[in-house]
């Protein structure tokens, strides 16, 4: 299962030590060169230490994007990470692309793309019995993260948890 992530997923996922679900749910994410620059993992932040782990394990993978056109075409609508990351997923022909920000989503949906992100991801786990409670998860991105959420998203994702 070819799984591509932006670089807020894996990032939020971290920052509030929960990047194992990426794991859980999809075993081996790709990333392309512009989202490991983004990520930073070099420099001591929140989250860096967790990111090294899994790209020591090789879970997290990196993985050249080859088609420069597609990137150029991208970018000019988007940055470097997200332009980079649907390009690879459409190479790759995966079956998921991990992206939170909403110009990026709307791209990658209507290339046919499918989406979800940090909030997709702790919704199944908490589906899965994975995660103790999706409000604390979220909780814990805004305050920490500095995660935003879209007032109508929020309400969506509370639905669907109160649905399960």
């Amino acid at each position: 299962m070819p799984v591509v992530s932006n670089t807020s997923p894996i990032l939020n996922l971290a920052i509030v030590g929960q990047l194992e679900l990426m794991y859980q749910q999809f075993e081996t994410v790709q990333i392309p060169p512009a989202v490991l620059s983004e990520l930073k993992v070099q420099e001591d932040r929140p989250g860096s230490k967790e990111i090294q782990a899994a790209l020591k394990a090789g879970w997290i993978q990196v993985r050249a994007v080859n088609s420069l056109s597609s990137i150029k075409l991208l970018q000019q609508t988007l940055d470097k990470g997200e332009a980079e990351a649907i390009a690879l997923a459409m190479e790759m022909q995966a079956d998921w692309t991990l992206l939170d920000e909403r110009d990026g989503r709307k791209v990658a949906k209507s290339l046919g793309l499918r989406v979800t992100g940090v909030l997709g991801i702790l919704l199944r786990a908490k589906h899965k019995g994975e995660l103790h409670s999706l409000s604390e998860a979220i909780d814990a991105l805004v305050a920490t993260a500095g995660f935003r959420i879209a007032p109508d998203l929020l309400a969506k994702v509370i639905a669907a948890e109160n649905q399960s």
